[in-house]
């Protein structure tokens, strides 16, 4: 009886390794906290917009709250995290100090951009990292120079400077030891943007203050430029600033399934961010002179096209670009006009045609899938992908 004891203990320690190993392999990453930064606030008012009275620090905190809520919504167990609430003014430091604090899984900041050329136009979102441009290196000035109405700012930023050029560049060489992560989720959140409508002016890095401590994955989005008339008046409408919202909620719910092991979705990150016309124009031509219909042809089961471009101003394409796209049309989606080309029988023979063309100009040509005439998105998009 005492022997047939002893094998039977000896046979449960034999099995406690495995019995372990199959807890620690249900227990998944899980991304817990998220603190949603929105920049600015208090008496610093961030960039002035176009439109009358219109403030980056206002425009940040409606998107942040609004993206707040819809993780809260959606994912009630997801400890959402504000720098802010209100119109109060945060230091740089501290906004990656309470998100340190409270070992949060994700960083989130949210800004406006800025331009003297008021033509400028669309949505970026950047990560830490090497300035790849000047331009990148101006926005990162810009935001950095919030400090600057801090006390004792050159002992909290281990004596950075604003307005010396060189500190700029220094401190981007402190890559974001969660570079791949951060840049996933940025990929994802310019994709819907993209799929918004809003042109995309990619994936970028620069050497953000506000990132520098953070201890986890973050980024940087700039969703538009303020300082542009059209885009400034979207930016400061409930509409626009929803839209936003849900496009970068979208990205973070793709970012979150990738994480945790429930999809294999790759966001597709442009080698060299894409560079946006130089101004929209200023007289606007006829409307879409080339007869364009809205489906050139009935589409029966799984049929491919390639998306060119959108927007909700008019485009002349008789002459440019345009002009030597095969197959070009367009369909609404809202206000928002979506320029495709195709349909394409495979999804290689697609592909092959937006390689084709973006010689032509075209960098954010991307391929979308519709069944029996109705365009697919995420996860059932993606199974044709390929």
């Amino acid at each position: 009886m005492k022997n047939s004891i002893k094998i039977g203990f000896i046979i449960i320690l034999l099995f406690i390794p495995d019995f372990f190993n199959l807890a620690n392999e249900k227990e998944k990453y899980k991304i817990r906290t998220v603190v949603i930064d929105a920049g600015h606030g208090g008496h610093d008012s961030g960039c002035l917009g176009a439109p009358s009275n219109s403030k980056e620090k206002n425009v940040t905190l409606a998107v942040a709250l609004k993206l707040g809520a819809l993780i809260t919504k959606n994912f009630p167990d997801i400890k959402v995290i504000y720098t802010r609430k209100t119109d109060v003014f945060i230091e740089l430091h501290e906004r990656a100090g309470i998100a340190n604090r409270n070992n949060a899984d994700l960083f989130i900041s949210i800004h406006c951009n800025a331009n003297a050329n008021t033509a400028a136009f669309g949505a970026e979102t950047y990560l830490m990292g090497l300035h790849k441009t000047d331009a990148n290196l101006d926005v990162s000035k810009r935001e950095n120079a919030v400090i600057t109405l801090e006390k004792d700012y050159k002992n909290q930023y281990d004596g950075f400077d604003p307005n010396a050029p060189e500190t700029h560049i220094i401190l981007s060489l402190n890559q974001n030891a969660h570079i791949e992560q951060s840049t996933l989720l940025a990929g994802f959140i310019q994709k819907q943007f993209k799929e918004l409508g809003r042109y995309s002016r990619g994936v970028k890095q620069a050497g953000f203050l506000v990132l520098y401590k953070t201890a986890m994955p973050a980024v940087l989005i700039e969703t538009g430029f303020l300082t542009n008339p059209s885009e400034g008046s979207y930016l400061i409408s409930d509409e626009g600033q929803s839209k936003l919202s849900s496009s970068i909620f979208k990205g973070f719910k793709s970012y979150k399934d990738v994480m945790e092991g429930n999809s294999s979705e790759i966001a597709e990150i442009p080698k060299e961010a894409p560079t946006p016309p130089k101004e929209e124009p200023k007289e606007k031509p006829k409307e879409d002179p080339k007869p364009i219909v809205s489906d050139p042809e009935k589409m029966e089961g799984i049929k491919f096209k390639v998306q060119i471009f959108a927007t909700k101003g008019t485009i002349n394409t008789e002459t440019g670009k345009f002009s030597k796209v095969e197959k070009l049309h367009k369909e609404m989606l809202g206000d928002i006009k979506r320029f495709l080309c195709g349909p394409f029988s495979t999804f290689k023979e697609a592909d092959n045609y937006r390689k084709k063309i973006i010689p032509l100009g075209f960098t954010d040509a991307y391929v979308v899938v519709y069944k029996d005439g109705v365009r697919l998105s995420g996860s059932e998009a993606n199974a044709y992908l390929k």
